[in-house]
């Protein structure tokens, strides 16, 4: 018995990184490096935090005069956003429109992205082979990984005229347009994060549906999609805030129209975005005009969007853990 014990010692002993008892010495050297990590780890994440703090305080210190000037009434209860170039009361800055263009574009975006994208994840993580798998996600993973600008000239040279000549429209340059891109931009992002969170499920959860006899539709409908939805709506929401904040594609191909389309339900009418307008107009807007707090309060309603987004999704999704 001793001996079997004694080998046993000697077996495990050198898979210790370091001795039971320790000496005062590496107690102290222990608790120091133990700290420095954690102050390391601490200190880059709060450089992030930092950042976009410091982010905000610039563009509400930039959109500031403009609402002590104008109040909220005028850039939330006016279409007409019309800036005179030696400023004075002529201006006008009403934005209800491209606030207006920038979620119709993105609503419209997603209607096609996220039935897609999930359906693409779906596919990747549950019915096409492994290999199939490993071979088709990194092409997936690279589309995302194009310049907005390709797709916009994708938009204008192809996309417009082929509207233009087999839809009779007057301009290919619309909301239709916009909302086709930006899906095509959003579905790889979405299908990216999806399958990784459908993954993620593990076999154990398929095989034990599989032995209470469900068939392989019931399985991913009823076990796995919801098994995985936190990682299924993170994936929607990113989708969504790369539709939102998108810039180039949305100047490029929605026609800058600045107004409501009507009805509202015509896709192929020119709207305008907010990201597009504070694109096409910052480089012309002097410094400390009005013009130019305006475009940062353009900004800043964006910001206020992204981040309303952001914690409504913290919100569902800790709302879904405590149920679970």
């Amino acid at each position: 018995m001793s001996t079997a014990t004694q080998s046993e010692t000697k077996i495990e002993s050198p898979m210790l990184e370091r001795p039971l008892l320790l000496t005062a010495s590496q107690n102290r050297s222990g608790w120091l490096l133990s700290h420095a990590g954690r102050t390391l780890f601490m200190l880059v994440t709060a450089v992030s935090v930092v950042a976009v703090a410091l982010i905000f305080v610039f563009i509400v210190r930039e959109a500031w005069p403009f609402f002590a000037s104008r109040g909220v009434a005028e850039p939330l209860g006016s279409t007409a956003w019309e800036p005179q170039p030696h400023g004075g009361n002529a201006d006008q800055f009403g934005m209800v429109a491209m606030i207006f263009g920038s979620l119709y574009v993105t609503a419209g975006a997603m209607i096609l992205a996220v039935p897609v994208g999930i359906l693409a994840a779906v596919v990747l993580s549950d019915i096409v082979p492994f290999r199939v798998r490993q071979a088709v996600k990194p092409v997936v993973e690279i589309l995302a990984a194009i310049p907005s600008v390709a797709y916009g000239f994708f938009a204008v040279l192809i996309l417009a005229p082929l509207m233009q000549t087999h839809l009779g429209l007057s301009s290919g340059t619309n909301a239709f347009n916009s909302m086709l891109m930006l899906a095509v931009m959003a579905i790889p992002t979405i299908v990216s994060v999806a399958e990784d969170s459908l993954s993620a499920v593990g076999r154990e959860l398929r095989e034990a549906s599989y032995a209470c006899g469900a068939t392989r539709a019931e399985t991913l409908w009823k076990v796995v999609i919801p098994a995985a939805h936190n990682g299924i709506i993170a994936a929607v929401v990113l989708g969504v805030m790369r539709a939102v904040g998108e810039t180039m594609l949305v100047w490029m191909a929605s026609g800058n129209a600045n107004r409501i389309p009507g009805p509202w339900w015509n896709i192929t009418e020119s709207v305008r975005t907010m990201t597009a307008t504070i694109a096409g107009e910052m480089g012309e807007a002097a410094v400390g005009s009005m013009h130019r707090h305006a475009l940062f309060a353009v900004g800043l309603i964006l910001l206020l969007f992204s981040l309303g987004l952001n914690l409504m999704t913290e919100w569902l999704l800790s709302r879904s853990r405590r149920k679970a």
